[in-house]
């Protein structure tokens, strides 16, 4: 797929917030730091709200920084009518099936699609994903139904069946990246590295830095 995916926010607005931290200004802080990628993700949040959050993102963020909306493919195709610049969506295993959501974006959108064992990786390239992403690497608080930490041992087992690119996701930090890199993946993404950081560009930059040298 076309895009930078080697550090890649998932946002958090409860986690941001906490920190003290708009989700808007987080991701532009992010983008700023180097950040290639943010998936909006705002699991309790009404349709309404979570469109209004897309928008606001998608008007601070930098033309060549890749906006993908978690799960909700109702908010995306709403935000794509209203000319916002969303490239397309992610969703996980108790989702809407991947074909069926590849049917409804169309084949020039980015879908992403959470995996973590090898039939989910190879489902995933046969229903049309664009990219996967496979986790949790370590246990995460950010997603109360995320899978069982995979180590990253296993993380790089299951990079090496995929025919897709791969990010790794749960409870992913800056010391990890040169790892991650090693095993084959394509990027690296974070919710409370960012979201809850003090300083979300410094943390951003801090990912970038170790994806680069870890080349």
């Amino acid at each position: 797929m076309n895009g930078d995916l080697s550090v890649y926010l998932v946002t958090d607005a409860a986690v941001a917030a906490a920190a003290g931290h708009d989700v808007a200004e987080v991701v532009a802080a992010a983008a700023r730091g180097g950040a290639g990628c943010v998936q909006v993700r705002e699991k309790h949040a009404p349709a309404r709200d979570f469109l209004a959050t897309v928008l606001r993102i998608c008007e601070v963020v930098p033309p060549g920084m890749t906006v993908l909306v978690n799960d909700r493919i109702d908010v995306y195709l709403a935000a794509r009518a209203a000319g916002a610049r969303v490239a397309g969506v992610h969703v996980g295993q108790s989702d809407l099936p991947a074909r069926t959501v590849r049917q409804l974006i169309g084949t020039g959108a980015v879908l992403g699609v959470s995996a973590s064992t090898p039939e989910q990786l190879a489902r995933a390239a046969a229903d049309g994903a664009s990219y996967v992403g496979v986790g949790a690497l370590h246990a995460t608080t950010t997603k109360p139904d995320a899978p069982a930490p995979l180590g990253h041992d296993a993380f790089a087992a299951l990079v090496r069946t995929s025919t897709l690119p791969a990010v790794a996701i749960g409870g992913v930090t800056v010391a990890d990246v040169p790892l991650l890199r090693a095993a084959g993946a394509a990027g690296a993404a974070v919710v409370s590295a960012v979201c809850g950081a003090g300083d979300p560009e410094q943390a951003t930059r801090a990912l970038r830095t170790a994806w680069e040298q870890a080349r």
